[in-house]
């Protein structure tokens, strides 16, 4: 079974909100300021863990930042250890303060 996945920046609640099937999956949370996004907390819903969303959903706010030239601030445990097992996406971490 497909499954229709769409990330989407949600600045008005400061976060990237993960649809699967058009119904909220989950989300990663964000202060922008700048030039630097910090990542604060993500969340998936129960019903959808376990299938790598959280995963798919990290990797598209990566991106999006990536293409915004935005330094990251990995403070979200998650989005860390996304990062660190994917050293493709190292090169976005910023520090506080500058890149």
């Amino acid at each position: 079974m497909a499954v229709d996945l769409q990330v989407t920046d949600n600045p008005d609640k400061a976060r990237f909100e993960l649809t699967a099937d058009g119904e909220l999956a989950g989300f990663v949370q964000y202060f922008l300021r700048d030039g630097q996004i910090a990542f604060t907390h993500t969340e998936t819903d129960d019903r959808f863990r376990g299938h790598g969303l959280g995963g798919h959903l990290v990797q598209a706010a990566l991106d999006t930042a990536r293409e915004r030239h935005l330094a990251v601030l990995p403070y979200c445990p998650f989005v860390k250890s996304w990062i660190g097992a994917h050293p493709e996406y190292a090169d976005l971490i910023g520090s506080p303060g500058g890149r």
